[in-house]
This record gives C-alpha cells, structure tokens and sequence, in this order.
C-alpha cells in the first residue's frame, strides 16, 4: 500500500477519522488503522510527565515527546529497523541513560525548526507516516487528579502511583489553547475514535483541553470508544466498562458516544492470574447499563497474548473500518 501522506488530504477518497488518547494501546491500534484507506489524524496527550519525555520537557520546555514518538512510529512507513532505532532507549551515558532515540530527534526537530508542531510535521514527512499526528496543544499541561479522599496528586505519572480511588481529574493551565489543526480535523472527521488507553492519564487530558472538548461534543461524526480489555491498577481499579462511560461523561457533561467496541474472548486463567499479582482484572460488560447510555455494543475476540494482553490490531481495525464505512454510506 501506498503511504497517505498529509498533502493527500482534501482528495475526498477516503473517510476521516480522528484518533484521541496516548499510550501503547493507541499505538497497537494506529498500526492495524494505517493498512485501511483512511486519512487519519492522531491528536495526541501532552500531559505525560515521567521519564525521558519529562526530562526533556522541562529542559526543552516543549510537550512531552514519548507518547508523540510512539504515535509516530507506529503510523510510519519505515523499515522495521528504523522503527527500531527511534524506539530505542539508552541504558548507559551521563545524561543519556533513560533517554529514547526518538524523544531526543523530536527535541532536536524542535530547535531546527524553531516550534515543536513544525518539528513534528516535518519529521511525519521524513517517516512517511500515513496521517497526521499532532499534540492536544502546543503546551504541556499539568494533570491534577482529586481522590476520593479530597486529597490533591499532582503530575500524571504520580496519579496511578497514590492507590487512591480517583474523583475527578484537572489541567493546569485550565484554558490552554488546542491546535487550529487538531480543531480543524475534529469539524472535519466523519468519525472520532477514542481508546484504548489510560482512561484518567491518556485518554482524559485531551478532552480537558476546553475548545477540543466542545468541539468534540458538536460534532456530527460516529464517536466510537475502544475500551480497555484490562483495568488500570491505580485508575480504573473495578471498573466496567460503563464505569469507563461514566467517567467521561463526568469530565465533559455529555454521553459521547455512538459506539463501544469491547473483548469478549476468554483470557485464559494464568494470564489473568498474572494481571492480579498487579492488581489488574478484565473489565466486565455490563451490557444493559451500556445500552442505557445510547450506545451500541460490538463484541468480539480482540486480544492476543504475548508479554502482555494487546489489542488484535487487525481485527479491531476491520471493525473500526466497517463502522465508518457504514456511517459514510447512511450520509450518500
């Protein structure tokens, strides 16, 4: 298949679809979506706070890089090495050790072009990656969760670790500006995809972005939601997958979506006895509460196992493609 680069945009020949969240599971997704005719735009958390990409985000003073260069990478059209080598984390250096190959290139980008989405932009170029991908703003943001406890965590990579139950979840600054191009892409989508991923840390932070979350809301696109297969220990401990709903109608006062797509193939007993020992269990379909909320549920076999549980990106791909397709041909 032929790379779809940015520039093709506007040709009309396929559907538009937007993508919202952060993390691994977006990632797994973006690779089964990206073998689709689809013109996809990524939009993309800059709350993350850890690690490498927190480092460079106070000393670059630019969003933070890691969930970007994963997007990135999965949306590339690289040889398998490259991809490799931009996902590459150094174990020794002074100032190295921690650091990914890509979060560094990403920082670089910014410098040479003067402005972090530009820097963006001409790296997607360079990957010939099959969409767009842009961060939720051209800021970093602070995540603030408060417990149930009315206790206050700042710093999204903290949030999981307090082992409390969470109420709600904030940004700092609350009125932070979203990217003309990420509110462009949501007006124009004839579908909006959110999940998987972590609901309070990845998936959130993006729809607390005010004029991103309107816009979301006045949409006329399909909204569908990929829900997780496991809960988060230290955000979405117990919860269905109407608890996932719930949350986010909390966050943004309105029920979102038009579609859930949800695993509902067995795991098997010693992989979900791997998860407990980290405080995981499967997220349980609570179908008529799901109903209840106008949404419509498909259910299917969806996970593979390796190291850990992944979404089939495949197979969750043909549904996410068939949904869209079905919406397009209700509009001719």
């Amino acid at each position: 298949m032929e790379p779809f680069l940015a520039e093709d945009r506007g040709k009309g020949a396929r559907p538009k679809i937007v993508v919202i969240g952060g993390g691994t599971g977006l990632s797994v997704m973006l690779r089964g979506l990206k073998q689709k005719p689809l013109d996809i735009t990524a939009i993309v958390t800059v709350a993350d706070d850890g690690g490498s990409s927190g480092i460079l985000r106070d000393e670059m003073q630019i969003p933070p890089p890691g969930d970007i260069r994963n997007v990135l990478t999965a949306l590339a059209d690289v040889e398998p090495m490259l991809s490799q080598m931009l996902q590459h984390r150094f174990n020794s250096g002074s100032g190295l050790a921690g650091h990914s190959l890509g979060n560094l290139i990403l920082a670089a980008m910014k410098e040479i072009t003067g402005d972090f989405v530009s820097g963006v932009r001409e790296l997607s170029r360079v990957l010939a990656v099959r969409g767009r991908v842009l961060p939720a703003s051209n800021h970093s943001v602070i995540l603030k969760a408060e417990m149930e406890d009315g206790t206050i965590v700042e710093g999204e990579s903290k949030i999981p670790q307090a082992g409390k139950k969470i109420k709600r979840v904030s940004i700092e600054p609350a009125d932070v500006e979203p990217l003309d191009e990420a509110i462009e892409a949501i007006e124009e989508a004839d579908a909006i995809l959110m999940g998987p991923g972590s609901l309070y840390t990845s998936i959130l932070p993006n729809l607390l972005v005010p004029k991103l979350a309107e816009t979301v809301v006045r949409s006329e696109a399909v909204k569908i939601f990929v829900c997780n297969v496991m809960t988060q220990p230290g955000e979405t401990d117990h919860y269905s997958v109407s608890d996932h709903l719930q949350a986010i109608c909390d966050h943004v006062g309105h029920d979102l979506f038009d579609y859930v797509i949800v695993n509902n193939g067995s795991i098997p007993p010693q992989v979900q006895q791997k998860y407990a020992e980290e405080g995981a269990e499967v997220v349980r379909l609570d179908l008529e509460a799901v109903t209840s909320r106008g949404c419509r549920v498909i259910a299917d076999r969806l996970v593979l196992f390796r190291t850990y549980l992944r979404h089939d990106a495949d197979k969750l791909s043909r549904h996410i493609y068939d949904l869209v397709q079905r919406r397009m041909s209700e509009k001719e």
